[in-house]
């Protein structure tokens, strides 16, 4: 591969964990001397980072490859490349489906990336993988991963990297936004069954990066101009369970929070069921943490979690709820919930009507159910039709709509702090996020005042909502 054909871009697809995927494929990739480039029209390869969740995160994904390769005759782009989770879960499957794709890489194939590209761009083939399920290539008791050879996205060191590629050890790494807000990996995978959900047969069994190389990817995040960090993982409540030590996240988030330059530290992706009162004093009471809890209900019918393999009802989940705000009033509370799931019957329904409307969830993503293959669900009986799922999915999102407008309406008046991620050329208004609302799904608050700057936290009052999003006006600046 010649010197003058190193151009590579990088399209993401997905949740925040795919991007810390994207800017650890861009630190191989810069490591060895690729130049990284945004427009994919300017490159010569193009590496499409794909999402696997559901039918439409699916479909997106294909249509993103047919229209980046479409582009390849009036461009100088040489090669379209799918990775990431579509990539990884049907793997040579993918391939035949999509002959516009040059190629199908897998996560096996990221620690060999740039070896990969150099191949498929002066025109040799990359012969596909066979999926299979990446819960088995781990050892089956947790405390045996750490040892195990197997390539888990964002948790290889690699040593000797150059200026720009970092951090000092743990994954090399490039920014791919200069965004005041980078997302950080604790773990990767699953153990959890739920009957709907195939992430665990792809991402795998459930991995924790160890405290000293999440700390020092933080403390390079915040050298790169990182002000929050985000948190990510399939399931964060079971950091450091594979580690001996099941209340690792509690002592690990004050460490975060205490890293320099780092002014908010968010935690995403909670399972209720494994919420436990320490985690909730931590996350509540520790200075820099965001007091945000991204609860995944799923649901509240008893009958329908059980189903779905999942913990709870309404009333624990409530009492949840309550002990959370019972030490923070303020606290920011979001979470997903499924409708239509095989089995789900019209009382089903209402009790997770009762459950949203008593919660008062500051934001709420209502999902229709589908069957993804491979997944126990995809046999269950009680099926329903494609009509009757769509017509939950709107009934319950209108009802959704409103009591996220209600929450935002009961904070007019409070202060909140505000992480400024973009302003006017005057500096006199700017949009950006308070404490209970993280990045992409839980709307924003615009803010005024005098002199504002991306990356400045500043203490505003509420003073107006539109849906989930407030309007604030600044009265004192809270950080510098």
């Amino acid at each position: 591969m010649s010197s003058t054909s190193r151009r590579v871009a990088l399209v993401t697809l997905g949740c925040a964990r795919n991007e810390v995927d994207s800017e650890e494929l861009a630190g191989r990739l810069a490591a060895d001397g690729f130049r990284l480039v945004e427009d994919p029209a300017a490159a010569d390869t193009v590496l499409v980072n794909t999402c696997g969740f559901v039918e439409a995160a699916k479909k997106d994904s294909i249509d993103t490859v047919l229209e980046v390769a479409a582009g390849k005759d009036g461009g100088r782009t040489k090669a379209v490349v799918a990775v990431g989770c579509l990539a990884e879960r049907y793997g040579d499957g993918l391939a035949e489906a999509l002959p516009e794709a040059d190629a199908v890489l897998g996560f096996d194939d990221y620690p060999e990336i740039s070896e990969r590209l150099r191949t498929i761009v002066d025109g040799g083939t990359h012969m596909p993988h066979a999926p299979r399920d990446r819960r088995v290539l781990l050892p089956l008791a947790p405390v045996d991963r750490a040892a195990s050879p197997t390539h888990v996205p964002g948790h290889e060191a690699i040593p000797d990297l150059p200026d720009g590629v970092g951090p000092a050890s743990g994954p090399t790494r490039v920014r791919l936004s200069a965004g005041p807000v980078a997302a950080l990996k604790l773990a990767s995978g699953c153990d959890r069954r739920c009957t709907f959900c195939a992430i665990p047969s792809f991402r795998g069994a459930f991995v924790s990066r160890r405290p000293s190389d999440v700390l020092a990817e933080a403390r390079w995040l915040g050298e790169q101009g990182a002000r929050e960090l985000f948190l990510v993982s399939e399931n964060s409540t079971s950091y450091g369970k594979d580690l001996g030590d099941l209340r690792l996240l509690e002592t690990l988030l004050p460490e975060l929070a205490g890293v320099a330059g780092i002014d908010r530290v968010r935690v995403s992706y909670l399972q209720p069921a494994e919420m436990r009162p320490s985690l909730v004093q931590v996350m509540t009471s520790t200075a820099g943490v965001a007091p945000y809890f991204d609860l995944s209900f799923q649901h509240s019918s008893a009958s329908v979690l059980r189903r779905m393999r999942r913990f709870g009802d309404t009333e624990r989940f409530l009492e949840l709820i309550a002990t959370i705000r019972a030490a923070t009033p303020e606290a920011g509370i979001r979470s997903n919930v499924i409708v239509g799931f095989p089995g789900e019957s019209d009382e089903d329904v209402a009790e997770l009507e009762r459950f949203l409307t008593l919660a008062r969830l500051d934001a709420i993503g209502v999902f229709g159910y589908s069957d993804e293959d491979g997944t126990e669900a995809a046999g269950l009986d009680g099926q329903h039709d494609e009509i009757v799922v769509r017509e939950r999915v709107e009934r319950v999102s209108r009802l959704a709509d409103e009591l996220v407008a209600q929450r935002a309406e009961d904070r007019v008046g409070d202060v909140v702090e505000v992480l400024v991620e973009s302003v006017t050329p005057s500096g006199e208004s700017g949009e950006g996020r308070a404490a209970h609302q993280a990045p992409e799904v839980d709307g924003s608050t615009a803010v005024s005042g005098a002199g504002l700057r991306v990356g400045q936290i500043v203490a505003a009052r509420v003073v107006a909502t539109d849906g989930a999003d407030l309007v604030a006006e600044e009265i004192v600046r809270a950080v510098a």
